[in-house]
């Protein structure tokens, strides 16, 4: 995969467009853009049958979420609170930032 810039960052609110988690909202936990994946809280979560070790002296079986394709999420708008593609623009003082298609307003923080 080319290494292109995602359009989505650590932080964000991303809902899940299809897959057997279609429809859930979570928090990106974590970005991989050179796999072109992204990790998403309470989302895309498997089982794990382990043994007992010193980190886990229990053992059993354990949730960890596995990271999603980055096609497969689309972010959030904090302000309008709709699922929307993301534009870049460059604002006055020479800063990069990422906007609303649907709203127009800014995305980042």
């Amino acid at each position: 995969m080319s290494q292109m810039k995602p359009h989505v960052k650590k932080g964000d609110t991303v809902i899940v467009l299809s897959g057997k988690d279609k429809d859930k909202k979570g928090k990106v936990l974590r970005v991989l853009p050179s796999e072109g994946r992204v990790l998403v809280e309470g989302v895309n979560v498997m089982k794990r049958h382990t043994k007992p070790t010193r980190l886990v002296p229990q053992g059993g079986v354990i949730e960890k979420a596995e990271p999603l394709p980055l096609a497969r999420v689309m972010v959030v708008c904090p302000k309008c609170s709709r699922p929307t593609r993301v534009a870049r623009s460059v604002a006055g003082d020479g800063e990069h930032v990422r906007l609303c298609k649907e709203c127009g307003r800014e995305i980042d923080k």
